[in-house]
């Protein structure tokens, strides 16, 4: 089973590089002095470039500042889920991650795997299950594959839980069967 969220950015949302924005189609025309207006063809242009390059840094900035929010929220849903599992964790958190525009790379989504094996009797079945569910639902705001493994290991929970009480019920039944033996005996002894 493993735990985490791997919800990404859009890989949209990253500029290509090499994708050409409408400043520089613009400008790959060459007009005549005269047609832009004697001189001031060259700062028409050094304003629209300026302008394309804060466009494209605010832009970078805003995505950036996009990674870093989800880097963090990605690293504190999958220390929560640490924090739950205890000791079914079998590892730590495992991270995917995204290049940043800044060259920066930001984790995008996570995984910690859990071990639900073990627990040899329906009751440490149980007790494993119960922690798998509240390990899953740690985080404030739970993936659909946390809501999966829940249900997952509730099912698996009742299963146990089934178990458990058909072996109560077989004991009550022997522990009957003991006590009528006994029962018959004594008045047996008594006639």
């Amino acid at each position: 089973m493993r735990l985490g969220a791997s919800v990404s950015l859009s890989q949209s949302i990253i500029p290509d590089r090499n994708e050409k924005r409408p400043d520089s189609v613009a400008n790959s025309t060459p007009k005549s002095a005269k047609e832009e207006g004697g001189s001031s063809k060259e700062s028409g242009e050094t304003s629209k470039k300026s302008d394309g390059n804060e466009l494209k840094r605010s832009d970078e900035k805003a995505l950036v500042a996009k990674l870093q929010a989800r880097d963090s929220e990605v690293r504190a849903h999958e220390a929560a889920h640490l924090a739950a599992a205890g000791g079914i964790a079998s590892g730590g958190a495992s991270f995917s991650y995204q290049r940043g525009p800044d060259g920066k790379m930001y984790a995008i989504g996570g995984e910690v795997p859990i071990s639900a094996s073990g627990g040899g009797s329906p009751r440490e079945k149980i007790k494993i299950m119960r922690q798998v569910a509240a390990a899953a639902m740690a985080p404030a705001d739970p993936s659909p594959q946390d809501y999966a493994v829940a249900a997952n290991a509730r099912s698996e929970e009742m299963r146990a839980l089934q178990e458990l009480r058909k072996e109560e019920a077989e004991v009550r039944k022997e522990l009957g069967m003991q006590r009528y033996m006994e029962a018959s005996g004594d008045m047996e002894a008594s006639d």
